[in-house]
């Protein structure tokens, strides 16, 4: 009987939050190793199916960076890093388009509906979801002068148009976003998956930003979980070297989503079961909460 009645207890603890947040629009950046582990993919899955049931609206946007490490091997294709990001010339291109919506996305979309859901895959290119343009890397030249270096077919997303994610909520359905965006001529251009998440959710106004990831969350210089930060804190923590490497964009992708107008942002560790409900439905929630 105590364990039915912890059972009840627990979802009293959610129901403040299901209150809050239903109607609302979440936009989750799905990757790493909860794209990998079987038990985590159902997990995954079974969290964005009992949103959507609630009456919260998930927008799932999905990397892909092993599965098209794995394929650009098998063809033989070598890649050259500028700044963590990938070069893309047009054989690169094809690959990662092919990778992501032919292959990555149908998995998703897959195995969401495999275990009851309603999810619809796209690209950046249907219905003109992420205009893109030429990304210019910058670098530090041999003479300590900024220069700028072309990326080949690397995306900077210019406009994002989210009439068919609307659309498509409105029919209950789960839209699953391949980070593929395409430029004024019709060209395709590979973006960062936390970028586009990051520019998804401020046009949607959503009330979330999820990043699921690897670590924790970020951590203060003892190595403890911060489990809160505020915007205003966080050009400090990363000049104070508090904030640093892999974890920059990432906290620097959610900044700009809280000053375009999304709710709050979090970075949590994928690697935990139910991580997403976790976050959302708990008075501690598991990773690092940005707000304004």
């Amino acid at each position: 009987m105590q364990k039915l009645i912890e059972k009840a207890n627990t979802l009293l603890e959610a129901l403040p939050y299901i209150r809050r947040f239903s109607g609302k629009t979440i936009v989750i950046k799905y990757g790493g190793h909860a794209m990998a582990d079987e038990e985590l993919k159902k997990s995954f899955a079974l969290d964005i199916i009992l949103l959507k049931y609630i009456g919260i609206n998930p927008v799932i946007v999905h990397g892909g960076g092993p599965q098209i490490n794995e394929t650009l091997k098998r063809y033989g294709i070598v890649s050259e890093f500028v700044r963590g990001m990938r070069v893309t010339d047009a054989a690169t291109m094809g690959v990662v388009e092919m990778v992501l919506t032919g292959q990555v996305n149908r998995e998703v979309v897959g195995y969401l509906n495999q275990h009851g859901g309603k999810a619809v895959g796209l690209s950046g290119k249907d219905g003109g979801l992420l205009l893109c343009t030429k990304l210019l890397q910058e670098v530090v030249g041999e003479n300590g002068v900024p220069e700028k270096v072309d990326m080949g077919f690397v995306g900077e997303i210019v406009k994002v148009d989210p009439t068919i994610i609307e659309t498509l909520e409105k029919e209950r359905f789960i839209p699953v976003i391949a980070p593929v965006g395409v430029g004024a001529g019709g060209e395709s251009y590979n973006i960062n998956a936390d970028l586009v998440a990051g520019k998804v959710a401020a046009s949607l106004k959503a009330e979330k930003l999820i990043l699921l990831t690897d670590v924790s969350g970020v951590k203060d210089r003892d190595g403890q979980l911060l489990s809160s930060i505020r915007l205003a804190d966080i050009p400090s923590l990363i000049d104070g070297g508090v904030i640093t490497g892999g974890m920059i964009p990432k906290v620097t992708c959610c900044v700009e989503a809280l000053q375009e107008g999304t709710g709050k942002a979090h970075i949590i560790d994928g690697r935990v079961e139910h991580a997403v409900l976790l976050e959302i439905f708990t008075d501690v929630g598991i990773g690092t909460e940005i707000r304004s």
